[in-house]
Order: structure tokens, then sequence, then C-alpha cells
């Protein structure tokens, strides 16, 4: 038996290897976030030194940016194409309905507005993130939120029986700043059985920017396991 940081590494790249086959010569693509999605993100680019695909990127992080640019796979912006023939993202939790958590990475107002720009979002990850229920496992909801409006945020999650902590940096004193320049509160709220009712009642409470909830956004999702891949979505 392979160890277990052997098989996961593969199992992440078996399922980027599937979600890369719906990306089609001149596409308009979204990169997204993550360790699976780059995995993803590196066989595009193998495609195209191949002469297989040409495609255009819009990069969902500044991680996701930099892959890009090492595999040499050219950028273009939402002003130049705001509809996306496709993304190709990772996940953090994905339940029996295909709703997400995302934004672990840090990355979820970018990752949900790259996706809603796009006609059909990909999710690659491995078997580790499907659940039954969002918020197995303890797993906290992010929820990237002005800096100014932290405390009255923070507040407001605890009257709707959120646990909130602001996340803290790694090897660096104070909190996580965004791409956006903004703060991550991770929210503890115990199994997530209704997200689509979660999502509106964060969404309404001022100076929260977005949630890592991605609810009904999920067309396909690739679950690699030790055994193969398993598709999930369209036709599955």
């Amino acid at each position: 038996m392979k160890p277990e940081k052997e098989w996961i590494e593969e199992a992440k790249r078996n399922a980027a290897l599937e979600a890369v086959k719906h990306v089609k010569d001149n596409f308009v693509i979204g990169l997204g976030s993550g360790s699976t999605a780059a995995y993803a993100i590196e066989e595009i680019g193998i495609k195209m030194k191949r002469g297989q695909i040409r495609v255009l990127a819009v990069p969902t992080s500044y991680q996701a940016r930099t892959l890009a640019v090492k595999h040499e796979i050219p950028m273009t912006t939402l002003e130049e194409h705001p509809m996306l023939d496709l993304t190709i993202d990772g996940a953090d939790q994905i339940d029996d309905e295909l709703n997400l958590i995302k934004g672990m990475g840090g990355a979820l107002a970018r990752e949900k507005i790259v996706a809603f720009a796009s006609k059909k979002l990909v999710i690659v990850a491995d078997e580790r993130k499907k659940v039954k229920f969002l918020g197995e496992n303890n797993h906290p909801v992010p929820i990237e939120v002005l800096p100014f409006a932290a405390p009255i945020v923070m507040h407001k999650i605890k009257g709707i029986q959120g646990k909130p902590t602001l996340r803290e940096g790694n090897r660096k004193v104070g909190p996580v700043i965004t791409d956006n320049g903004n703060v991550i509160i991770d929210t503890n709220f115990g199994l997530v059985h209704e997200p689509a009712e979660l999502e509106p009642k964060l969404k309404t409470i001022p100076g929260v920017v977005e949630t890592g909830l991605f609810v009904r956004m999920a067309n396909i999702v690739y679950v690699g396991e030790r055994s193969g891949v398993r598709k999930l979505g369209e036709k599955d």
C-alpha cells in the first residue's frame, strides 16, 4: 500500500488530468487556486507547449498567476472576457449536492467571481474533501470581510450561532490579508444542512465581501481516490 502522502498527491493529479480534458482549443478559462488546481494548470501548460490547445486564462489568485507564468499560459482579464468558457478549481469540502466550502487558501472572493463568470465550473479534489454535509470535522466557513467591519461582523455572526475566528498569519504577526486587502473570518457553524439559507444571511451583514459557501455552482466534480477518479455531476 502506498504511503498516504503519495496516494493523495496521485489522486489530486489524476482528478486534475480528468478536468483538463474539458479544456478545448481557443477556450478562455479560469484558473483556480490550491494544490489540486495547480496540477491542472501544469497539465494545461504541457498541452499548450505540445501545440494541442491554445487558451487564455484568468487567474483567481497571486498563486494561480505565478503558476500560469511558470507554465507559459497567456493571461487575460474579465474586462476583456467577462464570460469564460470554463473554470477549473479546487475545494475544501464538497457535499452530496455538490455545494462547496472554499477559501482556506484565502482567494474565495476572486474564485467565486471567476466561477460566476464561467459557463461551467469543474472542481477537482481528493477523496478526503468529500463529505455528506458541509462543516463536518469542525471545518469552518471562510468569510472575507472589510477590515473596518471585522468587529461588527464577528458580533453578528455570533448572533446566528456561528463561532468566528479572525484568521492569523503563519510566521507573520497579525491577520491574514487577502489579495483584495481584506481579512478572513473563519466561522464554525457545525454541520451546514442548508447552505442556501446560511449564505444570504451572511451576505446581508454589512462589511461581508464574500463567503466561502459555493452553493449550486459546481457543474462537475472529479474526486481522486485511491482506486481511480470518481465523477460527480453532469451525467455521473
